[in-house]
């Protein structure tokens, strides 16, 4: 399923840093980012909160992103909105993309996003 009136959303992964020993990834770069474009897709919102304490004012976010069910997003990805709007993260564990094993097709799927500011 497509959303007509959706966005241009890109997901950002890191690039794996290899132990040059071991072979085994040991860090990841968000210098250079694979980007991937999600078309037709759209974020919104679900909540936001401000925590604050004697040292520090903070504004969390609670998004979600609608695209089709196929996309390749994982837990630690990033989402941009746009070329160049703000930035969250996929913290937990992206539901699975669920296929009808009568008709072949996959529903959209809501991915939870945060961001926090300050």
């Amino acid at each position: 399923m497509q959303f007509p009136h959706g966005r241009t959303i890109f997901r950002l992964r890191a690039k794996p840093i290899l132990d040059p020993y071991s072979k085994k990834q040991i860090s990841a770069d968000w210098d250079d980012p694979d980007e991937l474009e999600i078309p037709r897709a759209f974020i919104a919102q679900t909540s936001s909160s401000a925590l604050s304490d004697a040292n520090r004012e903070q504004a969390l976010e609670s998004k979600s992103l609608f695209c089709d069910g196929d996309v390749d997003v994982q837990k630690g990805d990033r989402i941009r909105d746009g070329a160049s709007g703000p930035t969250y993260s996929i913290d937990g564990i992206p539901p699975a993309a669920d296929t009808n094993p009568f008709t072949g097709w996959t529903p959209p799927r809501e991915i939870p996003l945060t961001r926090s500011v300050g």
